[in-house]
């Protein structure tokens, strides 16, 4: 099946397989002009009842194919509630063409962990900016693209991912109307700034003693957000140790905002 969304002619979506899982929800793999994704759909979702779509984000660098038992049971989880999910292969990631720039910042991010040496703003900034700057219009064209179909229908949500990616998305797509978000990545300070035109409701995710994440970075981002309702939901252990009932609170929200 091809579909060119209405604001972005250029840009072709193609779906390239289609699987039914055994709890009845459709995942269907797709390209949009380069860029791989897939999309998940709940049995209800229909063009006379369309199912509202949440995004789900990715760590940087690890790819679908690494990331697919987490991302199709974040999807049967949301199709429960009446959602569509999609992701996308983020930058890099995958067969993406590889970043030169990036592969040096994170050996040079390596290296200063390694040796017990703070993370420099140049090597978050030369690490993460880049990658926003080419996931954000990503997002945005299948965002065009997938609700042009039938099934979809109604407000957006962002899940998770790099949260660099998650606030630049919330700052500046007003399709849009709610975002959870992981804090558990390097946080620029442009996206401090960022973060301060985000007005959406906003639930952060953040594991207290996350071995890889500044707890204080992400205390100062939930902080800096511009929104009026803002829920930061901290709980003990490490990046890995998140507690299943985390994942529920999460779904409330966004039962709240976008059904």
């Amino acid at each position: 099946m091809h579909a060119t969304p209405s604001s972005t002619p250029s840009t072709t979506l193609t779906f390239t397989t289609e699987q039914p899982l055994d709890d009845g929800v459709l995942e269907r793999r797709f390209t949009l002009d380069d860029v791989p994704g897939v999309l998940w759909t709940p049995a209800t979702a229909m063009p006379s009842d369309p199912a509202p779509l949440i995004l789900l984000g990715q760590p940087g660098g690890l790819g679908t194919e690494r990331m697919y038992p987490r991302l199709v049971a974040r999807a049967r989880g949301a199709a429960t509630e009446g959602f569509a999910t999609a992701t996308i292969e983020p930058p890099g990631a995958g067969d993406r063409p590889r970043d030169p720039g990036a592969d040096r910042a994170r050996a040079d991010l390596r290296e200063a962990l390694a040796a017990g040496r703070p993370v420099t703003d140049d090597i978050v900034d030369r690490l993460i900016l880049p990658l926003v700057d080419q996931a954000v219009p990503e997002w945005r064209a299948t965002l065009d693209a997938l609700p042009e179909l039938p099934e979809i229908g109604g407000p957006v949500g962002f899940s998770g991912g790099v949260v660099a990616v998650g606030v630049r998305l919330a700052a500046v797509e007003p399709r849009i109307r709610a975002a959870g978000l992981f804090a558990g990545s390097y946080v620029p300070r442009a996206t401090l700034e960022e973060a301060r035109r985000v007005t959406i409701p906003v639930h952060v995710l953040l594991q207290w003693d996350d071995e890889g994440n500044d707890r204080q970075a992400a205390l100062d981002l939930f902080d800096a957000f511009g929104s009026t309702e803002k829920t930061l939901q901290a709980n003990l252990g490490g990046h890995t140790g998140v507690p299943a009932h985390a994942a529920e609170d999460a779904g409330r929200f966004f039962a709240r905002h976008l059904l």
